[in-house]
């Protein structure tokens, strides 16, 4: 196992790009929030129609889970991908720990984005368009991030998934974000076909 690893430009870069995507998207939604609380009226501009409706999305027991709102966990998460992306692309190189932490965090974070998409799909009933940009991000960043963190063997893998990885990362996200797009698309079907 390496000891420590950097990391090339276009790895970094998607850290920093996905990293800012999905700080965007908590950013945005942390500040309709805020106007929701001053204004229970309030609808934000995402709100476009029944299913695409964030103020429903917002107003929602899950969307303040931890006892704040989710968004505010996303200020944070990603601003910390934005970091270990330019440090990176500083020429940072990090051990292993830090990598296996860095990946139990985005492990944490595809596994809540996972309960929410379903939540929303099936619980709330509708969709918000920052969501699913920080959706987006999360999916991106943690396929990338565990091939990266397998291929420089911090993470055990036999070989022909280390080869497909190597080569073949991008089918992942593709494959993941295409699934939750079905699932999008059946879910609301008779309302997108009327």
């Amino acid at each position: 196992m390496r000891r420590t690893a950097g990391a090339g430009r276009t790895f970094s870069l998607m850290l920093v790009l996905t990293g800012a995507a999905g700080l965007l998207a908590s950013w945005a939604i942390t500040i309709d929030k805020f106007k929701l609380l001053e204004n229970p009226a309030f609808v934000p501009g995402c709100s476009l129609n029944p299913v695409v409706s964030c103020g429903s999305v917002m107003k929602s027991e899950q969307a303040s889970v931890f006892g704040f709102p989710n968004p505010m966990l996303g200020l944070v998460a990603y601003g910390i991908v934005i970091c270990v992306g330019m440090s990176l692309l500083a020429g940072a190189a990090f051990p292993g720990w830090y990598w296996l932490t860095f990946e139990a965090g985005c492990l944490f974070g595809i596994g809540f984005v996972s309960w929410l998409q379903f939540e929303s799909l099936y619980r709330i009933n509708a969709l918000c368009l920052w969501c699913c940009l920080a959706w987006i991000a999360t999916i991106i960043m943690f396929w990338y991030l565990t091939s990266f963190i397998v291929g420089n063997g911090f993470l055990p893998a036999p070989d022909p998934l280390k080869a497909f990885l190597g080569e073949f990362t991008w089918v992942l996200p593709l494959l993941h974000i295409g699934v939750v797009g079905m699932l999008i698309l059946t879910r609301w079907w008779d309302f997108w076909t009327s």
